[in-house]
């Protein structure tokens, strides 16, 4: 579905960084017009202009979407600034970790209001979004959210507000895990003899094409192991240590996770 329907009233993007500036390229790829857009951030990138993208003048009083993309920690200061713009059937679709449908509907009260929690391989239209939205959002909402979401990658619809923690904590912070995982496979590869450059080259293919296979397959992931795992051979010996129920991969993970999804809670509390 194009975006050219919110044409006319347009669209008020707060906050055009690394993920705001992802989805206002895959909003314009996809029809909504340069012009139809408002963005308002204090370091607005230079190439809103070059686009056509509106970054200053008046703010829009009643666009057809309000969308916030500022850094969780900044919420309490930009809210009140925007409450002109929340009334009239605007729908209010946050990316901000944390932040409660309870605050927006305190500060737009008896609007439609959407969170939604995509990860950063949005930048490269790779990216999967879970949201979830208040009473006020009826099924036209929840598919406007939908569809502007789906312009970076997948969404994914939530039950309850209650999972958004534990997505923000695995497909949110995920990235950075994986990250994290090509850092230390590139590390110990150079221990075992590799020059560095070639280990991250090994280890960043490594990873990427493993999970191409795992989301082209789809598969259970322990099968698509499995079939990797000879009995007795280099795989199995290590995979001993890194399944280890103890201080192996899965109780780490497991409290990693734990531990991003705390802090998700916290930033809501």
């Amino acid at each position: 579905m194009d975006l050219a329907h919110l044409n006319d009233r347009g669209l008020v993007l707060v906050g055009c960084g690394r993920m705001g500036g992802a989805l206002l390229r895959g909003w314009l790829g996809r029809g909504l017009a340069p012009g139809a857009v408002h963005v308002i951030d204090p370091n607005a990138p230079g190439w809103l202009a070059a686009r056509g993208v509106k970054t200053d003048g008046p703010m829009p009083t009643d666009p057809a979407v309000l969308v916030l993309a500022v850094k969780p920690q900044m919420m309490g200061d930009v809210l009140p600034q925007l409450v002109a713009a929340g009334q009239g059937g605007t729908l209010i679709l946050s990316v901000a970790a944390g932040v409660t449908l309870g605050t927006y509907q305190r500060a737009f009260p008896g609007a439609a209001i959407v969170r939604a929690m995509p990860n950063t391989p949005a930048a490269i239209g790779q990216g999967i979004s879970a949201i979830v939205g208040n009473d006020r959002a009826g099924p036209a909402e929840m598919d406007l959210a939908e569809t502007l979401m789906g312009a970076v990658g997948r969404v994914v619809r939530l039950e309850d507000e209650a999972q958004m923690d534990a997505v923000t904590a695995v497909s949110g912070s995920g990235p950075a895990y994986v990250f994290h995982l090509i850092e230390t496979l590139a590390a110990a590869g150079e221990a075992e003899g590799l020059p560095a450059a070639l280990a991250l080259d090994l280890a960043r293919a490594t990873v990427a094409g493993a999970g191409a296979l795992a989301v082209a397959e789809d598969e259970d992931p322990a099968r698509l192991r499995e079939a990797v795992t000879s009995p007795n051979g280099t795989t199995a010996a290590g995979l001993v240590h890194l399944m280890d129920a103890e201080t192996g991969l899965p109780p780490l993970i497991r409290r990693t996770v734990a531990a991003a999804a705390a802090r998700g809670r916290e930033l809501g509390a």
